[in-house]
């Protein structure tokens, strides 16, 4: 039997759910309405295109260029009805029919429905700070803001650049301005950190150090107060603290789920905003389905509501959506949480819980971190890479995986390989023995996912205590107070310099030469074993355990770590 289905919303999931659903049914009628010009774009390449990497504002459509200048293609093509420049602005759930209006003319209509599918997106959160209306103050939400962004950056009307938020966007908005035109750029986070409640503070400090050597100033724990200009165009940001020069600002503080027609409509709507769901991803009315960025989803690592824009989940449940639509059973079960940044020459990227909100989530949770090699060591292009896994300690069981390095598509890999078991509840054992694609120029033998585990394992049991490098930093610095006996267990080759140094705190002896050396470590003091990595500084540690020393700290992730967090030796 045919039906009419109406689709509220054209950019990710309404396209993909009437595709797939004109694909299954293609007698019936569908019928795609959206307030803007555009649809079917990725909003997720607007930095790239304004860095520069994305060379025409074309390539961010989905999937044709010809969807986004002239919607009749998909009319033509794909046999949907698109509706450009029509805003709905009621449901009528009695009548079955959603009330739209047309934004430039006003002309009003109604249309009805057999099924409708809200796909309404989220919106840029508003901050609603004086002078937000000024002249080059931009929220990134549609491919007409990135070329508005590029224009003025090419008409060499940008010099300096102020980014409010440091969460994706706004990390990728600032290399786009630091990176491709040369901006000096500066971001304001409220929080103390880069990606707050996503990466722990130390890999955010390892990424924002990174962004610090390409050019990107940060100001932490600041709020924005004003934001001010002259003839109608901005001129600086006023912050609680200081004063930054700006010829273009970008808010980046987050989206809010497009709720509202629904909540009108009487569907269950949460507290904060976002339409509920079943696994089905209908709403409480049968006919009524949702998805996207304007829901809430369960996450599946704490089995509680959540609030998830991932620009991956709304075309998966677009095709779940479009098969229900049909008369299937598809079910989408939840998220666990995946991403991953890039910013300069490293990425960042994680799944699950960091420790932040694995402890939030009511989780008695810990974390190890681990630098090793992406590859075989003896391979030329090997990369350092950092890795941290977050464990609840009562039952073992893996809460997340988040990282920082060089090598982007190898980081996605260990990522990518946790997040498909996330769900399952794995244990440090499962990981620890996961089986993982082996050949010199893609990973060690033993692969770096396997030994995080095993640094878990060791440190639930005791036999690697440690700390890594925040925790060495605080010892370091206290080095006068507490009487802690640094220890190098690297060859004196690499030690040298840092004995020279310090020569009344930096001691070595080679891990090698423990069992030999033991007059030269006291007994009477804490030990704290450094090395390149971790390894042979827990084989270090290891050894003292045997000869009785009882307080012996191991800095994960070693020397490397230490560096790449920015303390100064």
């Amino acid at each position: 039997m045919s039906q009419h289905i109406v689709v509220i919303g054209g950019v990710a999931l309404g396209p993909k759910a009437a595709c797939r659903f004109k694909r299954l049914e293609p007698e019936s009628r569908v019928t795609m309405i959206d307030q803007t010009a555009m649809i079917s774009y990725g909003g997720c390449g607007i930095p790239y295109y304004v860095s520069g990497d994305v060379s025409d504002a074309s390539e961010l459509c989905t999937t044709s260029f010809h969807m986004l200048r002239d919607p009749k293609f998909f009319k033509e093509v794909k046999g949907v009805d698109v509706r450009v420049l029509t805003k709905a602005t009621l449901i009528d759930r009695e009548k079955k029919c959603v009330e739209v209006e047309n934004v430039e003319t006003g002309e009003k209509d109604c249309i009805g429905y057999d099924k409708l599918v809200i796909a309404t997106g989220a919106s840029p959160r508003r901050l609603g700070l004086p002078g937000e209306d000024l002249k080059g103050v931009n929220y990134v939400a549609n491919p007409g803001d990135a070329t508005r962004i590029r224009e003025s950056i090419s008409k060499g009307e940008v010099s300096n650049a102020v980014i409010i938020g440091a969460g994706f966007i706004g990390l990728e908005m600032a290399e786009a301005f630091a990176d491709m035109w040369g901006v000096e750029t500066s971001v304001v986070e409220i929080t103390g950190q880069i990606m707050p409640r996503l990466v722990s503070p130390t890999l955010a400090t390892m990424g924002r150090k990174h962004m610090e050597e390409n050019g990107v100033s940060f100001y932490f724990g600041e709020t924005v107060k004003a934001i001010e200009g002259e003839d109608g165009v901005v001129k600086r940001v006023v912050t609680d603290k200081r004063v930054l020069d700006a010829d273009a600002v970008i808010i980046s503080a987050g989206v809010v789920p497009n709720s509202d027609l629904a909540k009108e409509a009487g569907l269950a709507v949460h507290e904060r905003g976002g339409v509920y769901v079943d696994e089905y991803l209908r709403t409480n009315d049968p006919d009524i389905y949702a998805g996207g960025d304007c829901c809430i989803v369960r996450n599946l690592v704490t089995d509680a509501d959540a609030f998830l824009p991932l620009g991956s989940m709304a075309n998966r449940q677009g095709r779940i959506i479009g098969t229900n639509l049909a008369g299937g059973s598809a079910e989408f079960d939840g998220v666990v949480g995946s991403f991953v940044v890039k910013l300069f020459e490293t990425s960042m990227a994680g799944t699950g819980l960091s420790l932040e909100s694995a402890k939030a989530a009511g989780f008695d949770a810990m974390s190890v971190l681990l630098i090793q090699l992406d590859r075989a060591h003896f391979y030329p292009t090997k990369e350092l890479m950092t890795l941290e896994m977050v464990v609840d300690k009562p039952t073992r069981r893996v809460l997340g995986v988040q990282g920082f390095g060089s090598s982007g598509d190898a980081m996605v890999g260990r990522i990518n390989a946790v997040a498909a078991i996330l769900k399952s509840s794995p244990t440090i054992d499962d990981v620890s023995n996961m089986e993982l694609a082996y050949s010199p120029p893609f990973a060690a033998a033993m692969d770096i996912l396997n030994t995080l585990a095993n640094l878990a394992d060791n440190a639930l049991r005791g036999i690697n205590r440690g700390v890594g490098p925040a925790g060495f930093k605080e010892l370091w610095e206290n080095r006068g107070e507490d009487a802690c006996f640094f220890l190098d267990c690297r060859e004196k080759g690499d030690a040298g310099p840092f004995m020279e140094r310090n020569p009344e705190f930096w001691h070595n002896v080679p891990q090698g030469e423990i069992y030999d050396r033991l007059d030269e470590i006291p007994k009477d003091r804490p030990i704290v074993l450094i090395c390149n990595t971790g390894a042979r500084s827990y084989e270090a540690q290891i050894m003292l355990d045997d000869k009785g020393y009882k307080d012996v700290t191991n800095i994960h992730g070693g020397m490397a770590a230490i560096k790449k967090y920015g303390i100064d030796l």
